[in-house]
């Protein structure tokens, strides 16, 4: 006859395998690398970054997860207003699994029913592209100005305090009307001037 002791442990024993189980398929999020990108659908397939312990067959072994096909990538936007970056094969990105199954929200947009019941499941990710891995950190990361660059830092706009910085090395290209100043730039004209031939000087 079991002890109380021995049977409460074998029931500790059976709960923890339970909960290991129930663990084993709960998804939350998981670091991932993005492998191609539809941006007409504005979504991505991702393999996950960590592989999983399984036992197959008494022999304990590392697997990788199925890709994950058709992921939604994060577009940051709000108002009517977004910005683009142009996400690549190889990027590294966080994928965020819902609470319940997404598809009838992707296709229709509003509030919709659960198309089918399932909770945190592998087919309901969101990829945040620009979490990084330390091997794919960004160089030269300002700590007191807010950027928008480029990786190598040789085309970047800086807002730094009250001040905007453009930096460009292949130059800056500006298509519609300017207003510098309340002034327009390309209608902005001279007066006291007697006309000829010659030409001014450069901006000064």
């Amino acid at each position: 006859m079991l002890k109380v002791s021995e049977r409460l442990a074998e029931e500790i024993e059976q709960s923890k395998r339970e909960m290991d189980g129930f663990a084993f398929d709960l998804r939350v999020a998981a670091p991932g690398i993005i492998q191609s990108v539809d941006y007409a659908r504005q979504t991505c397939t991702v393999r996950l970054a960590i592989r999983e312990r399984m036992n197959r067959g008494g022999i304990l072994e590392w697997a990788e997860i199925p890709l994950l096909p058709d992921v939604p990538f994060f577009v940051y936007s709000g108002g009517g207003y977004c910005l683009t970056l142009p996400i690549q094969t190889g990027d590294d990105c966080l994928v965020v699994f819902g609470d319940s199954c997404i598809d009838a929200w992707w296709q229709n947009g509003g509030v919709q029913n659960q198309a089918e019941k399932r909770r945190h499941d592998l087919s309901d990710g969101f990829a945040l592209v620009g979490f990084r891995s330390q091997p794919h950190v960004v160089s030269g990361y300002s700590p007191g100005t807010a950027q928008l660059r480029n990786a190598s830092g040789d085309a970047s706009i800086e807002i730094n305090g009250s001040t905007i910085n453009i930096q460009a090395a292949g130059g800056v290209t500006i298509s519609g009307g300017v207003v510098i100043d309340g002034r327009s730039f390309l209608g902005h004209t001279h007066g006291g001037v007697m006309p000829g031939g010659g030409t001014t000087g450069g901006v000064s």
